[in-house]
Order: structure tokens, then sequence, then C-alpha cells
């Protein structure tokens, strides 16, 4: 088993799957022998630009195919519930893109079909995988900047309105908050843990999706300032504050190349390029784990996945947002 590669479908053939895929390539372990798309056309394009023998018009076929270890699930976000628990009652492991799902209910239901089919599950978190994010938590938990009483994360870009933007379409469970709110929202997490207290406030589209959604943290001695938007831009740095020094991650934060450690007015800088775009990381992770016949990864689990959910649905209510 050791040296036997680990075969991937994937389901889902948007952009991030494209990027995944390409990544996928870089990881020597690897080899993709499946793609679904609910159209034939797009599976088939998809399968010859990655030379993957298969492609499906059907998810339910890749589920069954035999040969198919692992699934990348990377459809809407309304989907990955009901997606995730079908393929591990397939008996298929499974890392889903984030945000694991629309409701709190629903990632219990995903945790809950990992366990008794026991079958790798994960959050496709793959910032929590690249080496800039690994190096910092280690360094801020070693108290290199003292104790963190302070963060500052956005993640913001203008979005582009088409016809049938996903990322505008409420049914898929688009918006600001579930589409990209879940990154500051995660860093602030790994760094603080859960916080006593959320304020939150959104600007709505007249389709009701949040467009910017602006959130305050509060923890016993510390507070998260963050931010998502989708139609407006930032530097996407983001600080983490100690009593001692702060840190900046490189700008996209989220798939930082590197970051500065500041104290006493001193920069130190520090270089941790990517393998190919970073989602090669979370990728060798998910072969790890299930080389070690392990159902979770312990960098980012099962629980700190409910934990996260939890997070959104409360900021989820707090807003009004509904899907």
């Amino acid at each position: 088993m050791e040296s036997r590669k680990i075969k991937w479908g994937i389901i889902g053939l948007g952009n991030i799957a494209n990027q995944f895929a390409t990544d996928l390539l870089l990881v020597e372990d690897a080899e993709l022998v499946a793609v679904a798309s609910r159209n034939y056309a797009n599976a088939n394009e998809f399968a010859a630009k990655y030379n993957c023998p298969k492609a499906y018009d059907s998810y339910e076929a890749l589920f069954a195919d035999p040969e198919v270890d692992i699934v990348y699930i990377a459809t809407p976000h309304n989907s990955h519930a009901e997606l995730s628990i079908k393929a591990l009652q397939n008996e298929k492991h499974v890392l889903c893109e984030k945000p694991i799902a629309l409701s709190y209910a629903d990632a219990v239901r995903m945790v809950e079909a990992s366990r008794k089919h026991n079958k790798f599950f994960m959050e496709a978190f793959w910032t929590r995988f690249i080496p800039s994010v690994q190096d910092v938590l280690s360094k801020v938990e070693n108290g290199e900047i003292g104790a963190v009483n302070y963060i500052k994360a956005d993640f913001a870009f203008i979005g582009n309105e088409t016809e049938g933007s996903r990322l505008f379409d409420k049914k898929s469970g688009g918006g600001a908050l579930f589409d990209i709110g879940v990154y500051p929202l995660f860093l602030s997490y790994i760094m603080l843990g859960i916080p006593k207290e959320i304020i939150a406030k959104s600007i709505f589209h007249k389709n009701e999706i949040d467009l910017q959604t602006s959130m305050i943290l509060n923890y016993e001695n510390a507070q998260a300032v963050l931010h998502a938007s989708i139609v407006s831009e930032s530097d996407m740095k983001a600080v983490i504050g100690g009593t001692n020094g702060r840190v900046e991650l490189n700008a996209p934060w989220f798939m930082a190349d590197g970051y500065s450690i500041v104290k006493d007015e001193k920069e130190s800088v520090f270089s941790f390029p990517n393998l190919g775009k970073g989602y090669a990381h979370e990728a060798i992770e998910c072969h790890k784990c299930i080389r070690n016949n392990q159902i979770e990864s312990e960098l980012w689990s099962h629980q700190n996945s409910l934990d996260l959910s939890k997070i959104v649905e409360e900021i989820k209510n707090q807003i009004g947002l509904k899907f």
C-alpha cells in the first residue's frame, strides 16, 4: 500500500477544481483517475486537460468507481453536505471545499458520516497547510510575540456579477461571509480559539446575499477585527499583534509566501514559498492521514471544522442571512 499512488476523483469542475488539479500534478504519489460534471462535455474537456482517463456526466457514477480512493468536492456550497455524505456512504475518502456547509447541523451530519463509515473526511482549508501559516502558528505558540491580543484580517475583491455567477447566487450559498469571510474567521480561530462574543454587520445585495460583512470577535484579552467583501478591495495583509511584537503575513495572506516579525521596531523577514499555488499541501496532508488510517487531520480536525461552522452560523443569524 505504501508505494501505491492515491487515486483522486474530482467533482464540480470550475475554477477552484482547475487550480487544485494543477497542484495535484506536483504531488508525487497522487493520480487523478476520474472527474465528473453534470455536463459530459465539461467533464471530457477537464479530463483531457489533466490527462485523466475517466470522465463522467454524473457524480454518482464517480462515487461508484472502485478505482477512486478519495473525492475532492468542488461543487457550489449548497451541495457540499449531501455530496460529501454520499461519497462517504460509497466508501470514499473526502476532501470537501470550504465552507464545509451552509449550516452547522449539516456540518455535524458530514462528520457523523465520516465516523460511521470510517473514512477520512476533511474540509479543504488549504491555508492551514501552507508553510507560512504552519511556521507562524508554531512561532506564536512558542511566545515569539508574547500573548496575542489583536488580529486584523480581511479578504476583499471586486466580484464579477455576471449572469449565473455563483458568487452572487443566493441559492448556491453565495455572498461574502460564506465564500471568503470564512478565511479571516479561520485565522482568528487558529490563533485565539472560540470567541466570547461576536458583533457583525453587513451590507446586502438586492437578492439578500451579503456584499460585505465586518466582524469583531471579542476574547477574554484579545480582539479580532475582520472583514469580507465582494465589492471592494483591500491590501489583504494580515496582522497578528501580541504583547511583545507583531507578525505581518504577506499579501494575499491566505496564500502567503512568507511573513515578517516586527519587534522593537526591528523587522525580520521569513520566506516560505508554496508548492504550486498552495493547494498541494492539503493534498499531501490527505495522503498522510489516509496512509495512517486516520479519518481526520490533526492540523484541521473534524472539531476544528465544527467550531468554525458554529462561529459562521452565529454571524449568519446575527446579520439575518438566510439560505
